[in-house]
């Protein structure tokens, strides 16, 4: 049994991530990605569609390792189903931690000296060189991104002196599922750096869930993080620091890594953001749940902030869009989001026009035809930050009713999310077999447990009674709601 870090017999079992490819400088290591909640299977497939490459989905929901070369680590950010990144320095699937808190403490601080840091260190430096070349600014003292930055460009801090070779990394907002903050270790003092050398600062972030740790997330990061830098002769900066170090523990899962990405990636498209702006990889999933197709009609009667047609006109732009809401200001956040892309592009060269048409409305009454639409895809109002439960038993009907009469009967398709699962349950059993449920996936937005809806327009006509609606399909439905409804968190 091979092992990178030598303990007890009786504590680990790692898993090869790193190795050295055959090329001499080239290098293959495991890159992890937190995705949306529930879109981890979709990540995968984008990773398999745009690298060439298997992801393996984490035991802790939420995130993806997958293998790369060091000359592919351009094509990673171009990934638009992930919200952070980091690279992976090792991983062990079945970390036996002490039954005593002192030692595994202890552990956790020897461990911090025996990790193979060099390749992951190797693959951060590319990366902040590769953030430089994208923005132009080599030498620049840079700060984190504004909403409304470029997509998957995140400015490195502190580049204006060359950085030692045994310290190399950069700092992710990692998403955190057990609602952890960041984990900051205590600063110290650290030993006289090089006068030509500037001092690397970092801090470590601990992401633990399971309850038969006898640790807190805060005792970890503070003990591996002294042993990190007692090992490099780091400065521990909470704040305004170089190197993020991520200590993601799961149960028996633990991963050590790198930090590749200061920002959440999700913020790409946006720069007004609105009470109930959705994340854009998050539209980005939802969007190849209903796979657009070439020249499709593809309708959002209550865009909000419009992060679900701007994210399709620029993922999946051989479809046109039509964003609408009842909101004036809602619109106006809408076109002032596709003006800022439009401008960004025109700044790039790139063709400044989206296909994308905003409109004001009322959508319970579209003024759009019947039949005219392929696919519809939208953010319901939840009744939490934006309407009321009381309404939505109203409204959810309302609407459904209303998609189905401007939805190709037979071929259309609609992608709902909403976490008034109850109301939205009801409203679908009202609606005489107008729409027939294909899948369901179970997100995480804002800390509410959500359901993405797949539907399917069926070919039964508005005003059709579910008597008259054939009797196959009555048991196909019957089915489904069975099967594909349940939830795992009830």
């Amino acid at each position: 049994m091979s092992s990178s870090v030598e303990q007890g017999s009786d504590s680990v079992e790692p898993t090869p991530t790193q190795t050295e490819a055959s090329t001499g400088s080239m290098l293959t290591v495991t890159i992890g990605a937190t995705v949306p909640t529930g879109f981890e299977h979709t990540a995968a497939e984008e990773v398999k569609e745009k690298i060439g490459v298997d992801a393996k989905i984490s035991k802790d929901r939420g995130r993806i390792y997958f293998p790369v070369t060091s000359d592919e680590l351009h094509q990673v950010h171009q990934l638009r189903s992930v919200d952070n990144l980091f690279v992976v320095v090792e991983e062990y699937d079945h970390y036996q931690f002490k039954e005593s808190k002192d030692e595994t403490l202890t552990e956790l601080q020897e461990l911090a000296s025996k990790l193979p840091w060099t390749n992951a260190l190797e693959i951060w430096k590319l990366n902040r060189g590769l953030k430089r070349k994208k923005h132009h600014r080599k030498g620049v003292n840079q700060t984190k991104a504004k909403p409304g930055s470029e997509t998957g460009d995140v400015p490195a801090a502190d580049t204006e002196h060359p950085v030692p070779p045994q310290a190399m990394s950069a700092s992710e907002g990692e998403a955190k599922e057990d609602n952890t903050p960041d984990l900051e270790i205590s600063e110290q003092d650290s030993q006289q750096a090089a006068p030509e050398a500037k001092i690397i600062k970092f801090r470590v972030t601990c992401n633990r869930a399971g309850d038969k740790h006898s640790f807190s997330s805060n005792e970890a990061a503070r003990d591996f993080g002294g042993a990190v830098q007692e090992f490099f002769q780091w400065k521990a900066d909470m704040t305004k620091f170089d190197i993020e170090v991520l200590l993601n523990i799961h149960n028996e899962e633990v991963v050590i890594g790198i930090a590749l990405t200061e920002e959440s990636l999700h913020r790409r498209n946006i720069s007004h953001f609105g009470p109930t702006t959705l994340r854009s990889t998050l539209c980005y999933g939802m969007l190849r749940l209903c796979r657009p197709q070439i020249s499709d009609i593809i309708l959002d009667p209550m865009c909000g902030t419009g992060a679900i047609p701007l994210e399709g006109a620029l993922e999946f732009n051989s479809s046109f869009y039509i964003a609408g809401d009842n909101n004036d200001m809602a619109v106006n956040r809408t076109v002032n989001n596709v003006c800022h892309i439009q401008k960004r592009r025109a700044n790039k060269d790139s063709t400044p026009g989206l296909p994308i048409d905003t409109v004001r409305w009322d959508l319970c009454n579209l003024p759009l035809r019947t039949s005219s639409v392929d696919i519809i895809i939208t953010d319901m109002p939840f009744g939490k930050r934006m309407g009321s439960r009381k309404k939505n038993w109203d409204l959810y009907p309302s609407c459904l009713r209303e998609m189905a009469r401007v939805c190709r009967p037979g071929s259309g398709k609609a992608v709902l999310l909403t976490q008034d699962k109850k109301c939205f349950a009801k409203a679908i059993s009202k609606m005489g077999g107008l729409w027939r449920r294909m899948h369901t996936v179970w997100v995480n937005v804002g800390g509410l447990h959500a359901g993405v809806y797949l539907l399917k327009r069926t070919g039964a006509t508005i005003g059709q009674t579910t008597e008259e609606v054939n009797e196959p399909q009555e048991v196909v439905n019957t089915q489904e709601d069975q099967t594909e409804d349940k939830d795992p968190s009830c």
